[in-house]
């Protein structure tokens, strides 16, 4: 839950937006030099066995598929999107995440069935528990409003 809120804050430059480029920091996937990348839209908080096999699992059926990923990012991409450029954005939200990897049978199937089965079950809890929770901020807004 905490690592997506990184995502809304621009003072921590983490890209929210599906796309890659040559030494670009504002792509989620930066090329930093001949083979070598940085997924850059995770946090330290990323289970890091996971996420390889995801990104190893997504390059796979990449290749395997000859997917075309389009031309490297050059600009800015806050830039090129004013310019016009359609780009995903990524999930903002560990419900929106949660979402996208139910609907993506690639990335699913980098899981062994009950591994992922569990897993998106302790996920959903920690999401509906997050969900649940009254914060500081919720009483400080509104617990002057109520009658």
């Amino acid at each position: 839950v905490n690592s997506y809120r990184r995502l809304w804050d621009t003072g921590f430059w983490a890209p929210v937006f599906a796309d890659w480029g040559y030494q670009n920091r504002t792509c989620a996937l930066r090329i930093s030099a001949p083979g070598r990348f940085e997924y850059r839209s995770v946090d330290s908080m990323v289970n890091p066995y996971l996420m390889g096999a995801a990104l190893l699992k997504a390059f796979d059926d990449g290749i395997s598929n000859d997917l075309d990923p389009g031309e490297a990012e050059e600009r800015n991409i806050y830039q090129a999107i004013e310019e016009g450029k359609q780009v995903k954005k990524l999930p903002m939200s560990l419900g929106e995440a949660l979402q996208k990897l139910a609907e993506d049978e690639v990335i699913k199937s980098s899981m062994p069935d009950e591994m992922y089965r569990v897993f998106h079950h302790y996920k959903n809890d920690e999401w509906e528990r997050f969900n649940h929770t009254v914060t500081d901020w919720d009483l400080e807004t509104y617990i002057d409003c109520l009658p």
